[in-house]
């Protein structure tokens, strides 16, 4: 059964992620009548190098109209989704960046305004994905209508098979200098972001950033195809594919070889990870 679960799972995130055939749709001839009830969900293909954020959208259709909408973000490092950490103080736009209002607060106009029109074709966005049809929002606004328009376009997908919320799990004991811990984001069920880091047992400088900055020398020295960071960032974006941590297989030695490109152990990321969401 489980097993199952998982596969019909894969099915709906490659959706999510790779989307339909582009839409034709446009404010004059949408027509929300041809949606299915249920719930929507879309995310962007990846996180921004720049910002390291990447944007979600829920959304559910019943009797015909959208009556809920959710645009929210999720970190590469997880943690706490967007409006979280925004509503908690520790986003800032309008102290740090000189906004009108914080970033919840204007994505919760753009959120309105779709519940209101009922067509995410309804707001003309410029060439800088920004609107002026939207009072009290000067936050670029296309990445929201556009995965609105891809959750659609997906189908409805209901929710995934988690609480939403932030999932954490570390080793007992460090080895080799180094304990493991993983860091979770869920939206609507679904596992949108993964940080797998090795915590050091001295100094702040975790695996990550070592092999980053080229001091954990794993090519060098060890002769591997790429370096920790590398392959650990195949094996997160694996199991958002999949969702499931169980139901990647595993050799003898803790290697998978379903994750292409990664030669490391990565049995105990993945027991970390269904740990920290049984927490």
């Amino acid at each position: 059964m489980k097993k199952s679960l998982s596969i019909v799972l894969v099915l709906l995130l490659a959706l999510l992620v790779t989307g339909c055939k582009e839409s034709t749709s446009t404010a004059d001839n949408f027509d929300l009548s041809q949606y299915e009830d249920g719930i929507y969900f879309a995310t962007e293909d990846d996180f921004s190098e720049r910002t390291g954020w990447k944007y979600v959208v829920t959304l559910e259709v019943s009797d015909g109209k959208i009556t809920y909408v959710d645009w929210n973000g999720a970190n590469v490092n997880g943690g706490r989704d967007k409006k979280t950490v925004d509503k908690d103080g520790d986003y800032n736009m309008v102290e740090f960046g000189g906004a009108q209002a914080e970033w919840y607060e204007q994505a919760e106009i753009a959120e309105a305004n779709l519940l209101e029109t009922q067509n995410p074709y309804a707001v003309t966005i410029d060439e800088d994905g920004k609107t002026d049809d939207l009072t009290g929002v000067s936050i670029t606004v296309s990445e929201f209508f556009s995965l609105v328009e891809k959750a659609l376009s997906n189908g409805p997908v209901g929710r995934g098979m988690y609480e939403d919320g932030t999932f954490y799990a570390e080793e007992d004991d460090y080895h080799n200098g180094y304990k493991y811990a993983v860091d979770l984001t869920v939206i609507n069920g679904y596992i949108v972001a993964a940080n797998w880091d090795g915590l050091p047992e001295e100094g702040d400088i975790t695996k990550k950033q070592a092999a980053e900055e080229g001091t954990y020398g794993m090519v060098e020295r060890g002769g591997a195809q790429s370096e920790w960071h590398e392959q650990a960032a195949l094996a997160e974006s694996h199991l958002l594919e999949v969702q499931d941590p169980t139901a990647i297989a595993l050799s003898d030695s803790g290697v998978a070889d379903e994750i292409t490109g990664a030669t490391i152990t990565v049995d105990v990321f993945l027991e970390l990870v269904a740990e920290a969401l049984n927490n």
